[in-house]
């Protein structure tokens, strides 16, 4: 029998963590962190606004491959007592979406740091469903400027 996998954040300790806001959350724990990788998990809800047909959309799986990079920077920020700055996808390169989820599937993320350099980070992303890769995309983000 396997253990559970530990949650680093949940709730509205995870909501602190990224700048998205319910309805637009499109994770739900923290699993893993270090510097150079990061672990999302996230269970497709029916009343997500990027479900539709009992299907979670491509850009639910992009947005939550964005999420996790968000996760990311924020818990980064959060080690370091600092507030987290807002980030924005400045690119996606290479997509790809192998199938969608159904509603009540439980997705997990991986996001590996590929370069990050003058707030600009370059990462390579994979999303795994049942067991199965489901989709995977390199994206690059951007940090808003501090004022």
């Amino acid at each position: 029998m396997t253990e559970p996998a530990k949650h680093i954040a949940q709730g509205d300790f995870l909501l602190s963590l990224i700048p998205q806001k319910h309805p637009f959350v499109m994770v739900d724990s923290l699993i893993e962190y270090s510097e150079q990788h990061v672990v999302s998990s996230y269970t497709v809800r029916e009343d997500n606004i990027l479900a539709a047909q009992n299907l979670f959309m491509a850009a639910g799986l992009i947005e939550n491959m964005a999420q996790t990079v968000a996760l990311h920077t924020g818990y980064k920020y959060y080690l370091l007592d600092r507030p987290a700055p807002t980030g924005y996808i400045g690119a996606i390169k290479k997509a790809e979406i192998l199938r969608l989820p159904q509603v009540s599937e439980r997705l997990t993320t991986t996001v590996y740091i590929l370069h990050d350099i003058m707030d600009v980070t370059l990462v390579r992303a994979e999303v795994v469903c049942e067991g199965v890769l489901i989709a995977t995309s390199e994206m690059k983000t951007a940090l808003a400027q501090q004022v």
